[in-house]
């Protein structure tokens, strides 16, 4: 099931616009949403989710101003200022974590204070970067995905987007291997807006035959049909990110 699906479930059952102690209550918070990939995401969860159940958190609200005027909830959250997290981040159930650039070090830093920050989230969302995977810089990649896993340990839930459709099998196998090690819960094909596409069949059964039972397997991405969903549950995922559910279910 998607992001969006999930949200609006609860929104129908009335519980999700209500505030505690003056903070906002939202099911789903996006970091670097003014980034090009963070931007898509939003976008796509508009067309379906109440905007007041969307928030994001951007370095720079202005920027943002757009989606505010949208009904959004834009929060300043700045990675390399961990003393605006916790804020940006209250209230949030689920989070995307769209990871951000640089060296190592920096990177692993910010990621690790963005995740502590998000007290009360259920699940995390983190997408790998994926020109270090394309680059073979593999151990970078796991040491993110590892990073993060510190910051939220379990029960929270850690699916690692791993846009499998821009990878070789080779890289598929080694990004999966590596969030293994690393101790996700699930690998999830993508966030079904990278330019070389969503899930396949193909990726499906590369991702379950490295992982095995171990992790879930989420298909996301392009699955449209019940034919497509079927065709991915046969293939091995263990969870569906569906762009039209209702269309699906009643076939």
């Amino acid at each position: 099931d998607s992001f969006a699906n999930r949200t609006n479930r609860k929104q129908r059952r009335g519980g999700l616009n209500g505030r505690a102690r003056g903070v906002l209550w939202v099911k789903i918070l996006v970091t670097g949403a003014t980034g090009h990939l963070g931007s898509l995401v939003v976008e796509k969860l508009l067309e379906s989710v109440a905007p007041g159940n969307i928030a994001v958190s951007v370095r720079d609200p202005a920027r943002a101003e757009r989606l505010r005027r949208r009904g959004v909830d834009v929060r300043r959250g700045d990675f390399d200022h961990p003393e605006t997290l916790a804020e940006a981040f209250a209230g949030a159930e689920r989070m995307l974590l769209i990871s951000t650039t640089g060296d190592n070090e920096t990177r692993i830093r910010q990621h690790r204070a963005a995740v502590a920050a998000a007290k009360g989230v259920d699940e995390v969302d983190m997408v790998i970067n994926v020109g270090l995977a394309r680059d073979g810089e593999f151990a970078a990649v796991e040491a993110d995905i590892r990073a993060v896993r510190e910051a939220a340990p379990a029960p929270v839930v850690l699916k690692v987007i791993i846009e499998s459709a821009a990878l070789t099998d080779e890289q598929i196998v080694a990004v999966c291997e590596g969030a293994e090690r690393a101790g996700a819960d699930f690998v999830k094909t993508s966030t079904g807006f990278h330019p070389t596409g969503g899930a396949t069949e193909h990726a499906v059964q590369l991702m379950r035959a490295t992982v095995g039972d171990r992790l879930g397997v989420k298909a996301s991405g392009g699955i449209r049909t019940r034919e497509a969903a079927e065709a991915m549950v046969a293939a091995g995922a263990s969870r569906l990110g569906l762009s039209s559910s209702r269309a699906i279910l009643e076939g």
